[in-house]
């Protein structure tokens, strides 16, 4: 199993929380639904792009920390 990043395991949270189903996210983004699936279930990650286009669809946005 792979390190997951902070940001990978944000997305995760947000994908679960979101009220939506896999599969309305896949339809929405263009992210194929399985790969969601095996995303969330920690089997592989998201490449940039398709990351950005669920990040889209869920209304996140990425910040930097406040120190």
């Amino acid at each position: 199993m792979t390190k997951t990043t902070d940001i990978e395991n944000q997305l995760k949270q947000a994908i679960i929380e979101s009220g939506l189903s896999r599969y309305e996210i896949s339809k929405l983004s263009g992210v194929a639904a399985s790969q969601l699936c095996y995303f969330v279930n920690g089997h592989r990650t998201l490449r940039l792009d398709s990351a950005a286009k669920v990040a889209q669809v869920l209304n996140l946005e990425l910040t930097k920390r406040g120190n």
